[in-house]
């Protein structure tokens, strides 16, 4: 080291207060002999006599070769200063790029270089960012799928990638150059400059054509349908307009076949609509003619089954009914064979009674046969007359005075003070067979009620007897034809009194209620509307 060379006045400017490496390197001793402290610090020593002491004697990371030591110390030498990037190393072995500045400096006859070291790491991991990115820029602009168009503010094409020039039809960099609106199709070019100024106004990322088709046009005057994306940057102050730009070409021809697909299903399905609900329609009629069909056969099918039923009881009914009386008549005829002598004129005329009854008998369940045919025909009318109740009630009871047994009467408490507007043979024909009724299924010493009221233009009718009653099971059918309870299948009667009754009140427009107890009784109460007034 210099004695004197650290008390130089320049030392502490150069050496001391420098903020880079700055060292003197003794060409005959081959190393350092004086070096500041950022120097060494920059390097890793903890201080400048480790630096000094250091076997290594080198600052780079690779030693160089003697030939190569000998030919950078000649050019130092000839041309007093040389500067270089170089990869250093630390102590810790650590590398770096720096700046290595030599100056050939001869102190006290010996030959020196001042070495002074400026980190430029930094600079070098900026350079290679910047390639990378410069190198990104470049891969993505020249080889993006999209048109990449760049222009300044002036509309002139500054810059322009492979894909835009394919997409206009241009040789490669001669889109570069021209003016934005030789890309605009001639419709609207005049609008465009105005478009661009605009823009530049007020510039903002966006994309063009909204709600609204844009074309641009080819080298060939040819246009195409595009989507265009603008965004912007600055540069030195000045407004660059960078444009992103795809043709759409098949997404359009893709939409207009959309379209039709869209159309032409819009049109199968209004077809398919039309004959699904023509279909429907016929199914719906097919399926209701058959449930009318089948409603029909059911019909059919119980109105067989109710004609058997109907079948299976008249002749039950017929063979009981019919064989009684003229089995009377058979034998009362046989009898009378027997009794040839006038005096014996008191026996005939017994058994010439129990002919006429059992006659008598017969005639009327041909005639409620007879009755149940009319009405079924629909050949019995309701034909209204004004007549007194009370007096109609008295001639029915006379008549069927003889169906009375030992002890039985009838009661009769009537309260219609004027005429009513009635069918008077239907009403005789319902009292007739509610009282014969009443009479046949009471016992003797009985009594056979009947309560007449009208008020209110309705005439309420009671007929109350002391007789074996009607189970409410049997109750349910008491009004089907033919039909009887089963406690009173031993007395005679063909079932179709009741029937009658509800198909004269019909007639009549009135109602019927039945209320009875076994052992007890029954009561039958008639409801029947009438008028007031004469007939015309």
């Amino acid at each position: 080291m210099l004695a004197n060379f650290s008390h130089h006045s320049l030392t502490d400017v150069l050496f001391e207060q420098a903020k880079d490496f700055v060292g003197l390197y003794d060409l005959e001793l081959g190393w350092f002999v004086h070096v500041n402290p950022a120097g060494y610090q920059l390097l890793g020593y903890p201080s400048a006599e480790a630096l000094y002491n250091d076997p290594v004697r080198t600052l780079r990371s690779q030693q160089l070769t003697p030939a190569e030591w000998n030919e950078l110390r000649a050019q130092v030498l000839e041309a007093g200063h040389v500067e270089q990037e170089a990869k250093l190393r630390r102590q810790s072995g650590e590398t770096f790029w720096a700046n290595l500045e030599l100056t050939s400096v001869t102190l006290d006859n010996r030959p020196y270089f001042l070495v002074r070291l400026t980190d430029t790491d930094r600079l070098h991991a900026a350079e290679r960012s910047l390639t990378q990115s410069v190198g990104r820029f470049e891969a993505v602009f020249a080889h993006a799928t999209i048109g990449i168009i760049v222009c300044n503010q002036r509309g002139d094409i500054v810059l322009a990638n492979e894909k835009a020039q394919q997409l206009f039809d241009y040789p490669e960099q001669t889109l570069v150059g021209q003016r934005i609106e030789v890309l605009v199709p001639n419709s609207i070019s005049h609008r465009h400059e105005h478009l661009r100024a605009s823009f530049n106004a007020n510039p903002q990322v966006r994309a063009m054509g909204h709600n609204r088709d844009l074309q641009a046009r080819r080298r060939d005057g040819s246009v195409f349908p595009v989507e265009i994306s603008l965004s912007y940057f600055h540069q030195e102050e000045e407004l660059f307009v960078v444009a992103y730009i795809i043709d759409i070409t098949f997404k359009k021809e893709a939409e207009r076949e959309l379209i039709d697909q869209r159309q032409r299903v819009e049109r199968l399905n209004a077809e398919l609509e039309q004959k699904v609900t023509d279909r429907t329609h016929a199914l719906m009629s097919t399926l209701a003619q058959l449930e009318k069909r089948t409603q029909e056969l059911g019909q059919a099918l119980a109105a067989e089954q109710e004609l058997g039923e109907l079948k299976s009881r008249f002749v039950s009914m017929a063979s009981h009914e019919f064989r009684t009386p003229l089995t009377a008549v058979l034998t009362s005829t046989a009898l009378i064979e027997k009794y040839p002598a006038t005096d014996q004129q008191d026996k005939r005329l017994k058994h010439l009674q129990r002919i006429r009854a059992s006659v008598n008998h017969l005639n009327d369940i041909l005639e409620e046969f007879l009755s149940v045919g009319r009405i079924e025909e629909g050949k019995i009318e309701a034909r209204p007359l004004e007549f007194d109740v009370a007096e109609l009630l008295n001639e029915t009871i006379s008549d069927v005075q003889g169906l009375l047994k030992a002890g039985q009467r009838i009661e009769q408490h009537v309260a219609c003070s004027a005429p009513v507007y009635l069918d008077p043979s239907l009403l005789r024909k319902i009292l007739v067979n509610l009282l014969s009724n009443g009479i046949k299924y009471s016992g003797e010493n009985s009594v056979v009620a009947v309560w007449v009221t009208c008020e209110n233009n309705q005439l309420l009718l009671r007929v109350q007897d002391q007789g074996v009653g009607i189970s409410a099971e049997d109750q349910e059918h008491l009004f089907e034809r033919f039909f009887r309870a089963r406690n009173v299948t031993n007395v005679p009667g063909t079932g179709l009194g009741l029937y009658i009754i509800g198909k004269y009140l019909e007639l009549m427009g009135g109602t019927i209620a039945l209320r009875s107890e076994l052992n007890v009784g029954t009561t039958v109460t008639l409801t029947i509307p009438y008028e007031n007034h004469s007939a015309d």
